[in-house]
């Protein structure tokens, strides 16, 4: 009887238990999905990753799903639209966001400047919004009238003009804030400081580029770049760069000027250039410590600089008479002895030194003098995470020779074929073959745009995968500037893109640039989102952070797969990218890659209060 009561308990105790079990798995459930619920959105990823994605910055590094290219257009989650940030985000770097390093307790070394080096967002601390303008955003004024004044709207920030009053930096005037060419050490004019060096060289007609043969020039420090600036008009083209430190809106500045500009620091590590890029690099009171840790800093100035380049210092420490700046004069002075460079000239508080010509110098210093040589095997032209190293970059042997940089004038050096093209396996046919093939695409890509483009309707634009330089090149005759980047497999090419006298960074597109939101006019991206595809980033991700870098009323060029266009035309609403489009087949030539389509779309210039 005892055993027939338990068999009939038995069917309710297996109900009591799968009741149990469901009721557990469902607060298992509601306990994972708290902790997604009430924050930023997860990424749709348009290709079917199985992780979780970046929410802005285009950072993921996930594991795709393996399916065919039908499977994946038809697995596609297109959103109606992607949020918004909040207004306190509109001019947010992902890379370069100090409350990040802050939440996140990163140790970083403040001496070293690390907390203003590169720090991307884990992927639970990422957006994937639209940063929005801020209140009053305006399209920006146009180039050359930019040069000397922008929208007050567009860069609220007053705080550098009181602070600089005394240096003529900027200057308040009703809705514009105006750049009289001042900077910390020449208040009275770019223009004259830059004929003031000239002549120091002594140089024909007090004319920096002396016949063509200084064309890349790096600012160190630059504040709003007005150095920069004013160097354009002498056919020199300067990468002007400073940290997004207490100034932190300088290059944002810079850059709704339309000068070139990046967000950058000597800290911990290599920037993000080849070796011999510059013929000249300049520091104006740039407040850089130039005698710590064994003279790193400095020797990174020397991986940078040409054959013979030249270093421009204007400082109090170069030629001041109290004893601290004398003491910093000597020590400065004997280092840069022993690294072989001479001074080539002095005035007042400047003082011009040149890098050697070739190795002579290197061996004729007794054993054990400091800095050493680097060793045998160092890649001076990895420039992408690399800690800088302090040593002598020496000239392979054939520069050693040669004594020089081969290199011709500007214009000349544009189109003619660079010097290094055989150290990345380019033949002078495939160079001359790729010039040729980009200087037709562009024509055809502005006659596709000639519905919406306007005189001076571009000023910055960015080649998102710069290859020899040929799209760069194409646009020599228009009134643009182009940023050139390398994807980080293609980082050995960006040493054509400085010897053509044009110039550019090494970047690795499933994070962030450094830049400034709505900082480029135009986006030029040539199978780039294939690639980010292949390394298995986020799609979506990527799209969101070049709506982060385009300014409103900006367009962007796609040149990809068929897939990959028709992927991109169902995100055009969403990202308010759907002001204007069009999407051609374009013809075979040298270098199209099986087929390929170009979809050109421009974005909308909108204004909306923030929903997340």
């Amino acid at each position: 009887m005892k055993q027939k009561k338990e068999l009939l308990h038995r069917p309710k105790l297996l109900k009591y238990a799968i009741l149990g079990m469901i009721v557990f798995l469902g607060l298992i459930c509601l306990y994972n999905c708290s902790f997604i619920a009430p924050g930023l959105p997860r990424a749709r990823d348009p290709f079917a990753f199985e992780d979780g994605s970046d929410p802005v910055t285009g950072i993921s590094h996930y594991r795709r799903v393996d399916m065919d290219l039908e499977d994946q257009e038809l697995s596609l989650e297109v959103p109606k639209s992607i949020p918004v940030c909040d207004t306190r985000y509109s001019e947010l770097i992902p890379c370069l966001d100090r409350n990040l390093i802050y939440q996140l307790r990163l140790r970083l070394n403040l001496t070293v400047m690390e907390h203003y080096e590169r720090h991307c967002p884990p992927p639970q601390r990422r957006y994937n919004c639209l940063i929005p303008p801020p209140v009053g955003y305006k399209i920006p004024i146009r180039w050359p009238a930019s040069r000397d004044q922008v929208w007050k709207a567009n860069i609220p920030h007053t705080h550098l003009a009181q602070e600089k009053s005394d240096q003529n930096w900027m200057v308040v005037d009703g809705d514009k804030i105006k750049f009289p060419g001042g900077g910390t050490h020449f208040h009275y004019g770019a223009d004259k400081y830059i004929a003031a060096i000239a002549g120091m060289l002594k140089f024909p007609g007090e004319k920096l580029s002396n016949g063509g043969n200084i064309r890349n020039v790096l600012d160190v420090g630059c504040g709003v770049a007005s150095f920069g600036a004013y160097l354009l008009s002498h056919d020199i083209i300067a990468m002007s760069l400073a940290p997004n430190d207490v100034h932190e809106n300088q290059i944002q500045f810079a850059l709704e000027r339309g000068i070139p500009s990046a967000l950058g620091v000597l800290g911990t590590k290599r920037l993000p250039y080849p070796s011999r890029s510059f013929e000249l690099a300049h520091c104006s009171r740039c407040r850089i410590d130039w005698l710590q840790r064994d003279g790193i800093l400095l020797l990174e100035l020397d991986r940078l600089l040409r054959p013979g380049g030249y270093f421009v210092y204007s400082s109090p420490e170069a030629y001041a008479h109290d004893a601290e700046n004398r003491r910093i004069w000597n020590a400065m002075y004997d280092l840069l002895r022993r690294m072989c460079w001479r001074v080539v000239s002095r005035r007042d508080q400047t003082v011009i030194w040149a890098k050697p010509l070739s190795n002579s110098c290197y061996m004729k210093r007794t054993p054990g003098t400091q800095p050493p040589l680097c060793v045998s095997g160092d890649e001076p032209d990895e420039a992408w995470n690399v800690p800088m190293k302090a040593c002598i970059t020496p000239y392979s042997p054939k520069v050693h020779k040669e004594k020089g940089t081969g290199l011709l004038p500007w214009p000349k050096r544009l189109t003619a074929p660079p010097p290094r093209l055989e150290e990345i396996g380019v033949t002078l046919e495939e160079f001359h073959k790729d010039t040729s093939v980009w200087h037709d695409r562009v024509i055809d890509y502005w006659k596709q745009m000639k519905s919406v483009s306007q005189k001076n309707s571009f000023r910055n634009v960015m080649d998102m995968n710069s290859n020899l330089g040929g799209f760069a090149a194409a646009l020599k005759d228009k009134d643009i500037w182009v940023m050139n980047v390398a994807p980080v497999n293609m980082s050995s090419r960006m040493k054509t893109i400085y010897d053509r006298g044009l110039i550019g960074t090494v970047h690795d597109w499933c994070e962030s640039f450094s830049t400034y939101p709505r900082t480029y006019d135009l986006l030029h991206a040539w199978m780039i989102l294939s690639e980010t595809e292949d390394r298995g980033c986020s799609i979506e991700d990527l799209l969101i952070e070049m709506d982060r870098m385009l300014r409103p009323e900006g367009v962007v060029i796609i040149r990809d797969k068929p897939h990959i266009i028709n992927s991109v035309r169902k995100f055009l609403t969403a990202l308010k990218w759907d002001g204007w489009s069009s999407e051609v087949e374009p013809r075979t030539d040298a270098l199209s890659l099986n087929e390929e389509k170009v979809l050109i779309t421009r974005k909308k210039l909108w204004k909306e209060k923030f929903t997340i």
